[in-house]
Formats: C-alpha cells, structure tokens, sequence
C-alpha cells in the first residue's frame, strides 16, 4: 500500500511540475511574449519582459512594399496611444520579393525620413522559412503562443499582444493599423 502511494505521488509530482524552477518552465513553453529578446535596430539588447503591463502590435515592415505607407498609420496610431500602455513593435524583413534588402541604418533612416517613426523598431529578421526568427515561431506556432497556428502572408501582417504577453489576435495585411477593429482593441471597447 505504501508503494502505490508513493508511486502516485511521484506520478503526481512529475506531472504538476513540482520541483521544477519557475525559469525551466517558462522556457519549455513559455505562452508568453516576455520570455523573448531581441536585437532592436541598433543593436541593443530588447527584452520584451520590458514591456509587461502594455497592449503590443508587432508588425513585419518592408521599405518597398505597396503597403510602406501603412507606416503613416503606423506612426499616428502611436503617437495616439504610446501613453495609454500601448506599442508598437516593428520587425523589417527582407522575406517577401526583396522589399527590404538595407541595412538597419538604411531601414531607420527611409522609416524616420519618410513617415516619422519614433515607434521602436528592431533589427531586420526572417519572419518565414526554416530561418525564422524565434520571436516569429512564437507569434505563429499554437506550441509557443498557446493560442492559433498562423503563417505571415506578406509584409506588414500585425500581432495584437495582451498586457499579459499573450497573443490575441492576428491582423491581415490589408487591414490598416488605424482600422476600427484594432482601435477598439487598443482601447478595450
């Protein structure tokens, strides 16, 4: 009798997690954005454990695209909302028909130039194929994020962020970042 006690309770225990660090947990699936850094498009470290407590939009962002001009949006969206918990990240990446082959410093001088954007933006990464981003396998693998599977369909795809780092929502290239389904969002309506 006593060993099918204790053979239960170490069942129990392996399966709850007991035992295990906090730390090991969150990296074996984290479900959350917060367990992911990045290289902003300087250079730095980005931890996006810094942004806890705010409503996030990553969007994959391309200089040469027919969608570039949802960086005006962009931009005003931001300045509407930087002060009322709410961000936005934006990723460039060269994925798609070669619409962003410059440099980071190329790509923050046509983004400041052109459209005025003070939003941060990081440094350019894969957001398909077998060299995806690990930021990017998050946002689209139901594994990581514990919400939906998705794939990035072209440029300027948005990922809406809970303040918990938890996905929401994934938002068609089409749809402009100022459209009334994302403003809703952002203001909890």
């Amino acid at each position: 009798m006593t060993k099918i006690i204790l053979a239960s309770m170490l069942i129990f225990t392996s399966l709850s997690g007991f035992g295990q660090k906090k730390d090991e947990k969150k990296e074996q699936n984290p479900k959350s954005l917060y367990g992911y850094q990045v290289k902003d498009i300087n250079g730095l470290d980005f931890n996006f454990e810094s942004l806890r407590g705010k409503k996030i939009m990553i969007v994959n962002t391309a200089s040469k695209c027919g969608f570039t001009k949802q960086f005006a949006a962009l931009q005003e969206v931001y300045e509407k909302y930087k002060d009322q918990n709410f961000v936005i990240i934006g990723f460039p990446s060269n994925d798609f028909m070669n619409q962003d082959p410059g440099t980071d410093k190329e790509i923050m001088e046509f983004c400041s130039v052109n459209y005025g954007v003070t939003f941060p933006m990081m440094s350019k990464i894969k957001v398909t194929g077998k060299d995806k981003a690990p930021i990017y396998e998050f946002l689209t693998d139901e594994k990581l994020n514990g919400v939906m599977s998705s794939s990035v369909g072209w440029n300027f795809q948005k990922y809406l962020i809970d303040e918990n780092g938890f996905l929401v929502k994934v938002i068609n290239t089409k749809t402009e970042p100022d459209d009334p389904e994302i403003i809703n969002w952002i203001e909890g309506n």
